[in-house]
């Protein structure tokens, strides 16, 4: 394949790549982008014959189109292109912006609630003319919208990935068992088997529960889980109206709460929060200034209790 020939590829031919996969159809696609269906179609088929690949299954009728193995591969790559643009979008803007303007920070639940106060006091009296603009996301979503540029900085759970992001460990946030009140099986140190045993309340599907579920497999545990919420209060809700036990990490948890008992469980590896921003984008005085405020507060400690 000639390298040159892959210069006359456009992001339009991306875009229209990207419509194609999500709406199934050359007539839906071309809605979405505003273009004719003919334009996305000669779109499709210049991309076609610049890579060389067949992109696109075409079975005709009612069926919807869908994408090759070659455009599969193409579509990840023109996905992570499409983010760089828009970082660098972002980039420009924050330099327009100088030392005022917005810092877009993004965060989720537990950290909002528990560590983000004393980080937002302390910026804010450093840097009176920055307009701090928070995202509050799923943990699962903050390092693609880093890298996208949506935000310019934002709070992770380590690792990453491949993102291309710069993290710095701040807190190290161990699990902990949640019970009601006076619970027998919080007496002493629990044993692993012994709690999984019981029906449990946790998380939806996100990153703490991925590590969580990992951690207990390798000691040959299956969770059972009886009810599932990402709001923390309602999972302590539930746990104190006795619909199961809870493995969740300490800053989710309201430890003044006299409905229930919180009990250490060391044997199991805490989750590893970072700040992070782009690896490649300009960074300028007020993101630099945030995430030194960042370390200054958490020191990369452990989560205690309130």
């Amino acid at each position: 394949m000639e390298p040159d020939r892959w210069l006359g590829v456009e992001l339009r031919h991306f875009a229209a790549l990207e419509a194609l996969a999500t709406e199934g159809s050359f007539g839906r696609a071309a809605q979405r982008l505003g273009y004719t269906q003919s334009a996305v179609s000669q779109q499709i088929a210049t991309l076609e014959r610049i890579v060389g690949e067949r992109l696109v299954e075409r079975p005709g009728g009612p069926r919807p189109v869908s994408l090759t193995e070659a455009g599969r591969l193409l579509l990840r790559h023109a996905e992570s292109i499409v983010a760089r643009l828009q970082a660098a979008q972002a980039d420009l803007e924050a330099l327009r912006s100088g030392e005022a303007g917005t810092l877009r920070v993004g965060t989720f639940q537990s950290v909002g609630a528990r560590v983000l106060p004393e980080i937002m006091a302390r910026y804010a009296a450093q840097w009176p003319q920055i307009d701090v603009m928070l995202s509050e996301l799923e943990d699962d979503e903050i390092a693609g919208a880093v890298e996208r540029g949506d935000v310019d900085v934002g709070f992770v759970m380590l690792p990453v990935g491949d993102a291309p992001l710069d993290t710095v460990e701040l807190i190290r946030d161990p699990y902990v068992l949640v019970t009601q009140a006076r619970s027998p099986i919080a007496d002493g140190r629990p044993d692993l088997h012994e709690i999984a045993a019981q029906p449990l309340v946790g998380f939806r599907a996100c990153p703490s529960v991925a590590h969580l579920e990992g951690a207990l497999r390798v000691q040959g545990i299956e969770p059972r889980w009886a009810f599932r919420s990402n709001d923390n209060p309602t999972v302590q809700a539930l746990v104190a109206a006795g619909m199961g036990n809870a493995i969740v990490p300490l800053l989710t948890v309201d430890t003044a709460d006299p409905r229930v008992t919180v009990t250490n469980l060391p044997e199991l590896p805490p989750r590893v929060i970072a700040i992070a921003q782009h690896r490649d984008r300009y960074a300028p005085p007020a993101v630099r200034a945030f995430v030194e405020t960042a370390i200054a507060c958490c020191g990369a400690g452990d989560a205690v209790a309130a």
